[in-house]
């Protein structure tokens, strides 16, 4: 089964018509992108978008031999005019299932908002669903068949992928492919790269691509740090790299701090972001998280903190403390976590500060901890397939 994207892009494009924002303005050439429509062995066509015909020709396909028209989610604007020789568009009921004349078969998915995803079979058994923009599957009930390629709104709904992980939908060679990308995201590298945290890839406008055929799927790295300083974004970023997979375990390492109004503001904003089939756990005590070779991936925010608790632990405030053994035993602990980070296999993302490019601090114990931040950032970087640091709200890859 051939499957032809006459345009990845949003219902109003990329750029948007009169749009003056920067993704917007640097979105030309390559990096533009028509509405998203979906030509099928040439004879099913996913979505009918203004210049249908055009973006067929310019991709060396015709939309003469359509035999079958589906449209996936509400138009907004004007009807969008139907060329001469296509059949009137239509939509498949929530269940249902349309069998055509060519073999294919076309089940409708419901979905958690207006529209309709559609699940094809083609006539050599081949399966690809394809879900609208802003869309993602309801009442997935029990185990569902991998399907070979998903193609969906990943920058959008990142969450449909994890409820197709979750009902098995997306398997390890799935084949899941970025479409209805619009300009909150710069088409440039960071693009790929946030995409590739999510297993997704995008292709340009007109590609043609073998449903079924082995695909180099993005790996999504097993080990990743994190950094930024105050406010930079470092824990959106980090969350972002999770939010496509189910049953992710967030480690919260700073606690609740009773009484203190502002740090309980801040975990309130953290937790609101998250997905609500994360779970939450507040320790310090990393390790044995590790080694749990079983369990979900791991968010962990955030190392500088876990420091903190270290720190007090061993007695690192007091002068004598740390000369004494103090800094010693810190260094132990700093050797285990990185070695435990060594050797999970649990998927892990973790967050941390980057505090040495900033003032001075004026205390011998705010200069000891910042000293220490540093050298347990290089030691669990040192360990992770991907570092990032963030700045401004943009993540500047660091490895991988």
């Amino acid at each position: 089964m051939e499957l032809t994207l006459l345009g990845t892009g949003a219902p109003a494009g990329l750029p948007r018509p009169d749009c003056p924002c920067a993704v917007c303005a640097t979105a030309l050439a390559a990096a533009a992108r028509g509405a998203t429509a979906l030509l099928v062995d040439d004879t099913l066509l996913l979505d009918l978008t203004p210049g249908a015909a055009l973006a067929a020709a310019r991709a060396g396909r015709s939309l003469t031999g359509v035999r079958q028209v589906l449209l996936s989610h509400p138009h907004d604007g004007p009807p969008v005019e139907v060329p001469a020789g296509l059949p009137q568009p239509g939509r498949v009921p929530d269940g249902r299932e349309l069998a055509l004349l060519t073999g294919h078969r076309v089940r409708a998915q419901a979905l958690d908002s207006p529209g309709t995803g559609y699940a094809v079979t083609g006539p050599g058994g081949q399966r690809l669903l394809y879900l609208p923009p802003g869309g993602a599957p309801a009442g997935m009930e029990g185990r569902v068949e991998p399907y070979d390629m998903v193609l969906a709104d990943v920058l959008g709904r990142p969450d449909a992928l994890a409820r197709l992980r979750a009902a098995g939908a997306i398997g390890p060679t799935t084949d899941v492919v970025a479409v209805h990308i619009d300009h909150d995201v710069p088409p440039d590298g960071e693009l790929p790269r946030r995409l590739a945290a999510a297993g997704a890839r995008a292709v340009p406008d007109g590609t043609t691509l073998a449903v079924g055929a082995y695909e180099d799927v993005p790996d999504v790295p097993r080990r990743t740090l994190v950094l930024g300083g105050a406010r930079s974004g470092k824990s959106v970023e980090a969350e972002r790299r999770l939010e496509a997979f189910p049953d992710v375990l967030y480690v919260a390492t700073g606690g609740t701090r009773n009484g203190d109004g502002e740090w309980a503001a801040r975990v309130t904003a953290h937790r609101e972001r998250r997905p609500g089939s994360w779970r939450t756990v507040e320790t310090c005590d990393l390790v044995p998280l590790l080694k749990d070779d079983d369990g979900p991936p791991l968010l962990v925010d955030c190392l500088s903190l876990w420091l903190t608790d270290a720190m007090d632990s061993v007695g690192a405030w007091d002068d004598a403390e740390w000369a004494g053994g103090g800094e010693r035993a810190l260094r132990a602990r700093v050797a285990e976590l990185a070695e435990a980070v060594r050797h999970t296999r649990r998927t892990v993302v973790a967050v941390s500060n980057e505090v040495g490019s900033g003032i001075v601090p004026a205390t011998a114990s705010g200069r000891r901890y910042r000293d220490e931040l540093g050298r347990l950032n290089a030691a669990f970087a040192a360990e992770c397939e991907h570092v990032l640091l963030v700045v401004a709200g943009q993540a500047l890859p660091l490895r991988g």
